[in-house]
């Protein structure tokens, strides 16, 4: 039996929501053991001046296993 923790994080690049997607999920990965699943949920972007798209957004979950002692 296992028991799942599922969070939300979000990531940003200035190339693609693509991008932005992996650089949370290898953040997350150095801070927390046992991710099985990212699903995205959201996507976006900031804009700048004239509209210009200046970084794309992913907002991901991301579940982990709870260690039991």
């Amino acid at each position: 039996m296992s028991v799942y923790r599922v969070t939300e994080i979000i990531g940003t690049s200035p190339t693609s929501w693509e991008e932005a997607a992996k650089e949370a999920v290898m953040v997350a990965a150095k801070s927390l053991r046992d991710l099985r699943v990212a699903e995205v949920v959201e996507l976006d972007m900031t804009l700048g001046e004239n509209g210009q798209v200046e970084a794309y957004r992913s907002k991901v979950r991301v579940s982990f296993k709870y260690e039991q002692p």
